[in-house]
């Protein structure tokens, strides 16, 4: 849930608003909101430090530099910053230069070594010597004055030296002496790799501080955020005011610290203009599911609804239908398991593992109902699913039809208890009743079902409901053309959105259908011989690894989308919000 928030404003002495907030942040619950905007040289200096020790972790993070096992001492880490950049820097250099040296080794290669020295000595005596790229069909067509040496031909085209008394103008353009010849040229390209090597060596020699920059940034973030603070205070003569937002049940702690510090100190109820951070708080099952909002950056404005809850469970059904396979399921289980056994130890929060594990049963269950354990037409006629009707292709996106309807409708009835008592709440049952009616005519459409009857009076009642309900007004005329627009804007979608449910049947069948046929390649080519069996095991993991790589992708893609999308469109939660971040020291 959401929690309640409280605007709040501390009143201090301008000589004591340093302390103030130093006391604020020992208390760690105030989110600052500045009252002018943060500026001054100790922000500057903080920032530019900031920056520096960015970039180094930056340089740290790429991927040709090895990560030392042990981690050192940091010692004056501006300047070991500094020299960091510096060889960075001089490294960016070096492969710059042997990126293009390299290019102009391989331009000048089909003329073969020379050496410029001699080429400019015959120049000096009237002896004119031009390299040019020609076609071969042109060569017939040179100039009778024109001396040319072939010394290559690639590609229909002929590299050619032009030798002359006089300067002659050819129809095709010259190309430039290089200041060095080839052998040089290959020499020097060899002195700027060890040059590279040595660098990369040096720095991931430097990247045992890492943990060091690291401790650095934090502390540097704090400091920011305090000088931020404090600068962005507002002012009135001889006081200073910080104004704020802690969750309500932290006022009593707050309200305690103010009396002990001698502070004035104001409480106010949110306004609704007002900019409010978002601070969440769910039982810690339902906090599973927080990775992927963090994945996605996505934050509910405070005064929008939090979905952590049905996320949570039809994410989870979604990743079980996505993937649809027990076998793909169980590898997933056995991948989390080792990634927790050497990663879960550096890390407080389990929750994600907490969170694949779930979803992998999910896949697991829906693949043992459904007879699926790396794909179906392999498995002999014994192994029967547990429940026959999901590999009907029909009953499948029937459940899809449902599903969507299901999951559409608990936003509106979410809503509607939100605007009880008001009559606008009716409007959202009108709505429920919609997406119902919906559900029946996707089945008629799509899957050929008959219309039930009754069905109609579904859309009847429901759109009664939102045009009479959805704006209820003193003037009765004005709310109802704007519920006629809000039903006529919206009726469409909510039938395509309940069709869109389908993409579970669709990426699910996806998966299935290429673990079948890379199984039936695999068993044609059979395991009678030592090179069938061995073609046969890379077909089999060619296919399978193809899905397993496929399957985050479709839960990106598709299970967060209709949560994300579909839902919250519903739901009208507009992901408009920021998070909670109080003002406290962290390390």
């Amino acid at each position: 849930m959401i929690v309640p928030m409280k605007k709040i404003t501390v009143l201090v002495q301008a000589k004591d608003s340093s302390q103030a907030v130093q006391e604020l942040r020992a208390l760690g619950i105030v989110h600052v909101t500045h009252q002018r905007p943060p500026e001054g040289k100790d922000l500057s200096a903080i920032e530019e430090d900031l920056a520096l020790v960015e970039q180094v972790l930056a340089i740290f993070a790429r991927e040709e530099f090895c990560q030392p096992a042990e981690q050192l001492k940091l010692p004056d880490w501006k300047t070991s910053g500094r020299h960091i950049l510096d060889l960075a820097n001089r490294l960016k250099q070096l492969e710059d230069f042997a990126f293009s040296l390299n290019e102009r080794i391989g331009q000048y290669r089909p003329w073969g070594d020379f050496d410029p020295e001699a080429i400019s000595a015959l120049i000096n005596q009237g002896i004119y010597l031009s390299l040019y790229r020609i076609p071969i069909q042109e060569l017939k067509k040179l100039p009778a004055a024109a001396i040319v040496k072939v010394i290559s031909r690639a590609r229909g085209i002929a590299y050619c030296l032009l030798i002359a008394r006089q300067k002659i103008k050819l129809p095709f353009n010259p190309v430039a002496w290089p200041k060095m010849g080839l052998t040089a040229m290959q020499a020097r390209l060899a002195q700027d790799n060890q040059a590279i090597a040595a660098l990369k060596q040096e720095i991931c020699q430097t990247a045992a501080y890492q943990a060091g920059f690291i401790r650095i940034k934090q502390l540097l973030e704090e400091e920011l955020q305090f000088q931020q603070a404090k600068s962005g205070m507002g002012e009135a003569q001889q006081l200073a005011y910080l104004r704020g937002y802690i969750p309500k049940d932290q006022v009593r702690s707050l309200e305690q610290t103010a009396k002990q510090k001698s502070w004035a100190l104001l409480v106010q109820e949110p306004a609704a203009e007002d900019n409010v951070p978002t601070l969440i708080r769910n039982p810690r099952w339902v906090e599973m599911i927080r990775p992927v909002f963090r994945l996605i950056e996505v934050v509910p404005g405070y005064r929008e609804l939090d979905i952590s809850l049905w996320f949570l469970i039809f994410f989870s059904i979604f990743f079980g239908m996505l993937i649809g396979d027990a076998g793909l399921g169980l590898i997933f289980c056995l991948l989390t398991f080792f990634a927790q056994r050497k990663w879960g130890r550096r890390t407080k929060d389990q929750s994600l593992f907490t969170l694949l594990y779930l979803s992998s049963s999910c896949a697991i269950i829906w693949g043992v109902l459904s007879g699926t354990f790396f794909g179906q037409e392999w498995l002999p006629a014994s192994v029967k699913p547990l429940f026959p009707a999901l590999r009907s292709d029909k009953n499948i996106q029937a459940l899809c039809f449902f599903l969507g309807a299901l999951h559409l409708s608990i936003a509106h009835s979410w809503r509607a208890l939100l605007k009880l008592p008001s009559l606008a709440a009716l409007a959202e049952a009108g709505w429920i009743l919609i997406l119902w009616g919906g559900f029946f005519l996707a089945k008629m459409l799509v899957l050929a079902d008959a219309f039930p009857q009754n069905a109609k009076w579904l859309f009847i009642a429901g759109a009664t409901g939102v045009v009479l309900f959805a704006n209820p007004k003193k003037n009765f005329f004005s709310g109802l053309g704007q519920g006629m627009a809000s039903l006529l804007l919206n009726l469409i979608n909510s039938f395509t959105d309940i069709v869109s449910y389908v993409r579970l049947f669709a990426v699910g069948l996806a998966t299935v259908a290429v673990a079948d046929a890379f199984n039936k390649m695999a068993m044609d080519i059979g395991w009678g011989s030592l090179t069938g069996a061995i073609t046969s095991s890379l077909i089999l993991l060619l296919g399978h690894t193809l899905n397993l790589l496929l399957a985050p992708m479709s839960i990106l893609v598709h299970g967060v989308r209709l949560n994300v999308l579909e839902f919250c469109n519903h739901a009208d939660v507009k992901w408009s919000g920021f998070a909670y971040n109080p003002l406290r020291k962290k390390s």
